[in-house]
């Protein structure tokens, strides 16, 4: 059996693949990255009324430039299509 082609967003040049650790209200989380920081992360207005988010759920983060190491925002949310795929891929874990 032949495996399907799946499109899944890859973060690019600056960006980092979170979990999402705390939904601290609508457009705020504490989100745990790949790189071992923990950041405080909001969705831009443009994005924000277009999906639904819970504690769990995979991210694409980009840090900000002033205080990158505290702070972020989220830039794409996978599905849980897409999570299967990247764990399966071993780009996460």
């Amino acid at each position: 059996m032949e495996e399907e082609a799946i499109r899944v967003r890859l973060p690019q040049k600056g960006e980092i693949i979170g979990q999402i650790e705390e939904v601290l209200g609508a457009s705020r989380f504490k989100i745990a990255c790949a790189d071992g920081k923990t950041r405080m992360c909001r969705i831009p207005g443009r994005f924000r009324k277009m999906i639904k988010v819970r504690a769990g759920d995979y991210t694409i983060v980009k840090p900000w430039d002033i205080e990158p190491n505290e702070k972020g925002d989220v830039v794409y949310i996978y599905t849980r299509t897409q999570a299967g795929w990247l764990k399966r891929k071993g780009i996460i874990k």
